[in-house]
């Protein structure tokens, strides 16, 4: 879309925010309670969290029309989950930088195209995290070794695009980052703005 529609003007007065109290820190997030004054003009109470990353994540696409999933264990719910790879990138560092990292740690691969195809916020009521999304194209085995997470025990699988695609639908990829990033891949393919050949494999 060349032009932004007058419809996304905003409306309103803004959130206005109060006093910041920090109730909870990590290496990755920081806690903040705070009564702001909310855009009706009333106080509201208000818990946010801080992301210290920027979210990354990428779709590893091979020229025939397979895309490579990561399967971990996830601690917050409690299951195992398939998931493009995907990470955090510090604030001050180029996201790109970080998607190279992420892709070569959880897959061993590098690419020789990138695409940066998607921004999204993710749950922006209580957060602030962020989201960029890449296309990786032209791929091969990563010339050098890059350290694991140690407490990521990751495994692989390379599918069709269709059927990741198809699996993310039927909930079996709930991933959000996997979900927005997959139903990007497809309006991509369908719209032509990927090689033809790629974008037909994708689709069949």
């Amino acid at each position: 879309m060349a032009d932004k529609p007058a419809w996304l003007r905003p409306h309103g007065e803004p959130w206005k925010p109060g006093v910041e109290r920090l109730a909870f820190e990590s290496d990755w997030i920081q806690v903040i309670e705070q009564t702001a004054i909310a855009p009706t003009g009333r106080a509201s109470p208000y818990g946010m969290v801080r992301f210290k990353n920027l979210a990354v994540a990428v779709m590893p696409i091979h020229e025939d029309g397979t895309v490579v999933l990561v399967g971990q264990h996830r601690f917050p719910l409690g299951d195992y989950s398939w998931e493009l790879p995907e990470g955090g990138a510090p604030l001050d560092e180029d996201p790109l930088e970080g998607a190279k990292r992420e892709l070569a740690e959880e897959t061993g691969l590098a690419a020789a195209e990138w695409r940066e195809v998607l921004r999204t916020q993710l749950s922006n009521s209580v957060t602030d995290e962020r989201m960029v999304g890449y296309l990786a194209l032209g791929l091969s085995q990563a010339a050098a070794a890059h350290a694991a997470d140690e407490t990521e025990a990751i495994a692989l699988a390379r599918v069709p695009f269709r059927e990741a695609l198809e699996a993310a639908m039927a909930g079996y990829l709930p991933d959000m980052l996997t979900v927005a990033m997959l139903l990007r891949g497809y309006h991509m393919a369908r719209e032509g703005s990927l090689p033809g050949a790629l974008g037909r494999a994708m689709l069949g």
